[in-house]
């Protein structure tokens, strides 16, 4: 069993929403050539994390299916694990909770990314990787001082998302640490971009 700096990290990728807001279907709507959702799996993919799992809820036997597709396509077919959520509908809590019910237990952190957030920079992962291997209990990515995502959560904070409920995912945990969480900067405001309604599709500003 691996402890400590060595243990490896995972990743999430939560893509359980019904979109209602963007009027449903968003994941799987038109962008950038592909569709919503391939932008978080990309990012996911490139993290220094062992599997990449793809938590499903609403939509899910398309969102499932484009996931594999993704992954196939990029040659990483064998990181990609899918995961239902059946109560998904009780907002991002739920779904966070699953994928973290669900980690292996030599599992030193997990990477927590948003499927609406397509714009997510690959080089803020080894940062936030190396923060926590030394020693922070999480951290996140940052734009001009601004929490943004991902978010990359050590194992001793899991018995604490393993209790998550209601929409507010990773959020309250990280909340509670104050200035132990360990913020990386960066230059690109990808790390607050996300997808609410159609017209943000089109939208290469920050999250308002």
């Amino acid at each position: 069993m691996t402890t400590g700096a060595q243990a490896p990290f995972e990743a999430v990728v939560l893509a359980a929403g019904a979109g209602s807001r963007f009027g449903g279907g968003k994941l799987l709507a038109p962008f950038e050539g592909g569709v919503l959702l391939d932008g978080a799996l990309r990012a996911a993919l490139a993290a220094p994390a062992r599997s990449v799992t793809v938590v499903t809820g609403a939509d899910a036997e398309a969102v499932a299916a484009a996931a594999r597709a993704h992954a196939e396509a990029a040659g990483q077919s064998r990181r990609l694990r899918v995961l239902h959520a059946p109560d998904h509908a009780l907002g991002m809590g739920a779904s966070l909770r699953r994928a973290a019910l669900e980690l292996p237990q030599d599992a030193g952190g997990v990477f927590v990314f948003l499927g609406d957030m397509p714009h997510i920079p690959s080089a803020v992962l080894s940062p936030l990787a190396q923060a926590v291997r030394d020693g922070a209990p999480a951290a996140a990515a940052a734009f001009q001082g601004r929490r943004g995502h991902p978010a990359l959560i050590g194992a001793g904070l899991f018995p604490a998302l393993r209790t998550l409920a209601g929409d507010e995912g990773a959020r309250a945990v990280l909340r509670g640490l104050g200035e132990r969480l360990a913020l990386v900067e960066t230059q690109d405001a990808g790390v607050l971009f996300d997808v609410d309604t159609p017209a943000d599709l089109g939208r290469p500003g920050l999250d308002s």
